[in-house]
Formats: structure tokens, sequence, C-alpha cells
């Protein structure tokens, strides 16, 4: 099945299933569509099809409108949260959007039944037929400065392609704050498939902190939350963002994070010459 085919499948079953109007052609793209969320209807989002879909995952461009009776801040937070979904949710040869839908839906409801449904300064929504759901300048400041991230080159596998980044932080709200100033201020970071964490803190009276994220690839955060400890790297948090090609690329993807990672910490600094493999040679006696 072509994609057109696939994505014209997705139409006609959407739109039977949740009510005419809930996906919607743009009009000027032939991949770019508008989609309404059944559990929020007031919010329209604005989703591409890639040119291999269902291969490769729908992209959320953010918002296509928002109604006056949403809440402020609300359809940027509906941007994160269907982005968020679809990491967990997309499997590479599967029509996704009706398992999004379903899953945001129950989502929502959670988080209205725990009362997490109140927003405090977000900023205001883009108005009807915004590209992206990028946040505003005002936002970016309270996010503080940019990151002093250190890039390492990018890495490509079979179409996918893998980005690391490594920064100082001096405690866990460093960390998350470095984290969502990238995901803000960095539309194509924000719309990547995958954007796992890792990082190692020493905190004051002998305290340490150590956390991972693994953002819908299960494990890879802990692999590389372990290659830290192999390499004996503290106070460093590193980010390794992946775009997926559509080709998968099974265990080989772990090592390619793991590479990715390592050689940002290296060219940040962050590694002990000889650290990792001394431990390494410890390990196999």
């Amino acid at each position: 099945m072509s994609a057109n085919d696939a994505i014209q499948d997705e139409l006609i079953s959407i739109n039977s299933i949740f009510g005419e109007g809930t996906l919607v052609p743009d009009g000027e793209d032939a991949r770019t569509f508008s989609l309404r969320l059944p559990s929020f209807p007031s919010i329209v989002l604005r989703i591409e099809f890639p040119a291999d879909y269902p291969d490769a995952p729908i992209s959320v461009l953010g918002t296509q409108s928002v109604g006056r009776d949403v809440p402020k801040g609300m359809g940027s937070r509906a941007v994160d949260l269907v982005r968020d979904v679809l990491a967990e949710i997309y499997r590479p040869g599967e029509a996704c959007i009706y398992d999004l839908l379903e899953e945001v839906r129950e989502t929502l409801e959670e988080a209205e039944a725990d009362g997490d449904l109140h927003l405090q300064d977000h900023p205001e929504d883009q108005a009807a037929g915004a590209e992206t759901s990028r946040p505003s300048s005002d936002s970016i400041v309270v996010l503080g400065s940019e990151p002093p991230w250190t890039i390492a080159p990018a890495y490509t596998e079979k179409k996918s392609v893998f980005l690391a980044r490594a920064a100082s932080v001096s405690s866990p709200a460093q960390a998350r704050q470095y984290v969502a100033h990238l995901l803000a201020t960095d539309k194509k970071v924000a719309r990547a498939t995958h954007n796992m964490t890792a990082w190692r803190i020493r905190g004051p009276n002998d305290t340490s902190y150590q956390d991972c994220d693994d953002d819908g690839e299960t494990a890879a955060g802990s692999r590389m939350l372990h290659l830290m400890q192999l390499m004996d790297v503290w106070d460093v948090i590193v980010v390794v963002t992946r775009w997926y090609g559509g080709i998968l690329l099974g265990p080989d993807r772990f090592r390619i994070i793991n590479t990715a990672a390592r050689e940002a910490l290296v060219l940040g600094g962050y590694a002990k010459d000889g650290k990792e493999s001394d431990i390494k040679k410890k390990g196999r006696k």
C-alpha cells in the first residue's frame, strides 16, 4: 500500500469513527491535515504525514486553531501531550491516528480526574493557521538562557538520524530546565521521534543524583546512564535525539545511541581519559 492510500484509509476511517471534520486535508499540501481532538473539540492540531507513512510517524506541527473557551496555555499543553503520546504508541508500519486519539482521550480524562488540567505561566496559544506551538520570546526568558550545549556530529543509519548533546549541570532542576528549554526553542528537536536523556550530579554532603528518560525508546535512557557510570562523568546531562527514518534498526540502535552520547561527552571534555576502558577491563577479570 502506498503512502497516499494509507492516508486516504486514515481519512475515511477516522471521520467515520469520530465524525466528519475530525481529520481534514489542508488543501495546499497533500500530506498536511488538521486534526480535531474528539476529547477536546475546541482544539484543532496541524499534522503532517511523511512520504512513507505508516513506516514513519506523523509530525504534530502545532495548533491549527484554539477556541475562545479554551484556558490560556491549553493549546500548547495539548500539542506537548499529543507528541508524548505519539512517541509512546507509534509502531512502524501501523496506522496510528485512532490509537493516538484514544490514548489522548484517556490521558486527558486521567489528568482531569487528578485536577491536573490547570495551567499557569504558559504563553498565549497561537492564532488559527499557526505553523507550530513554539513559545513566545517571553516564555523563553522564563526558561532561562541558552544551555551551554556541546553538540556532537550527527549519525545517520538507514535514514534514522541521531544527534547527541551534553552540558554541565549542577542540580536535577537545572537538568530538567535544560531539556525543557531545548524542546521549547528547537522545533526540529521537539518534533523528533525520541529525545533520550540521562544525567549524573553530585550534590552537597556526599549526595548524588542520577536519572534518565527513555522518551519512548525502551531502555535507551538507562543504557546512556550506564555509559556515564562507566565513564565516571558527573555534573553533566546528555541528550540523544533520534529522528526515525522508517527502517527498523533492531539492537543496533542502542549501540548508535551510546556512541553518539559518548562522543558528546568526550567533545565536551567530561570524559576521563581511559576511565571507560579501565572499568571494562576490570569487569572482564
